[in-house]
């Protein structure tokens, strides 16, 4: 098989629709946040907590749902720690959000200690299996790569449409895109742009938080040090590859996955160039797509903006 042919099989989409459904989560959950106007540098802490909280509390006997609630759980609660910081109190995003990622990473991997002193390798669980969706998994190469997926994949599409769905038709989105594009008009209505703005960045660290549980429940079936692996940070990049949109950061969630999943393949086929160029791959590929995006797209106006009542 060459290099073109990968790009026409059922098991390189399939393998690039997996890859690309924490992103889409962790993507959604930023986009959110940055809608509202609060940049959350947090994301990659937040993903690992989420893969931990998610992966133990089906460890310790409950079912997979229970533990994407609690891993959503956890990432409101470094919501709420951010969002308090950095609304209320206006204190930088960046070193917040930096200090969150840092928080939760330690902490995880103190509880991870503390709970497993004894463990030389991750236990396992049951993660989510496969499901053909009836009918359209027997479509030729499509129904393989796209509808025979886990549940947890399916909810990471059906989320893309419902934050969509939020943000441009409900007045609930209308006043977290006013919250980060003019958050004076949104006080003038006599809507709180506080409150406004610590919901966003709750439920957008639950999303993000439930992108890191997909790694450990759907993805893989344990919890190890690093799985996260940056995919915070390229979701920050993807927020604004899409032009702060649901669809369009959908699209490069896939089209990121698409690049990683086929560098794995290339490393089989061409032997002679060393392993790590084929690693490199997908995030040269992705600042220079990144690049030429981000030179039309149109940031929130109110983003990073600390904003207090009254204030000019």
């Amino acid at each position: 098989m060459d290099a073109f042919e990968i790009l026409l099989t059922a098991s390189f989409w399939a393998a690039a629709i997996r890859i690309a459904s924490p992103l889409i989560f962790a993507t959604l959950g930023e986009l959110i946040c940055e809608r509202a106007g609060v940049l959350n540098l947090g994301i990659e802490g937040i993903m690992v907590a989420g893969a931990f909280s998610g992966w133990f509390t089906v460890y310790l006997g409950f079912d997979l749902w229970t533990g994407v609630a609690v891993a959503g759980l956890t990432g409101v609660v470094y919501g709420l720690l951010h969002g308090l910081l950095t609304v209320p109190l206006g204190l930088s995003q960046h070193v917040t959000g930096i200090g969150v990622t840092l928080l939760a990473t330690s902490l995880t991997y103190y509880i991870y200690r503390i709970a497993l002193p004894e463990v030389t390798s991750p236990p396992k669980i049951e993660a989510f299996q496969p499901w053909a969706v009836p009918g359209l998994s027997d479509i030729p190469v499509i129904g393989e790569a796209f509808f025979t997926q886990t549940p947890f994949t399916y909810l990471a599409f059906v989320m893309v449409a419902v934050v969509a769905w939020v943000l441009y038709r409900t007045p609930l989105g209308l006043a977290v895109r006013v919250a980060g594009e003019n958050p004076d008009a949104l006080e003038a209505k006599g809507i709180s742009v506080t409150v406004v703005r610590m919901g966003a960045v709750a439920v957008g660290s639950g999303l993000m938080a439930i992108g890191g549980a997909f790694l450990t429940m759907s993805a893989f079936d344990s919890f190890f040090f690093e799985m996260v692996n940056g995919r915070g940070w390229v979701c920050i990049a993807l927020v604004v590859f899409g032009s702060w949109r649901p669809g369009k950061a959908l699209l490069g969630a896939v089209l990121f996955a698409a690049f990683d999943a086929y560098q794995v393949r290339l490393q089989g086929i061409v032997e002679a160039i060393p392993y790590q160029v084929f690693l490199m791959l997908p995030y040269i590929m992705s600042i220079v797509a990144l690049i030429v995006v981000a030179r039309r797209a149109s940031y929130p106006k109110a983003l990073m903006v600390p904003y207090r009542k009254g204030e000019r």
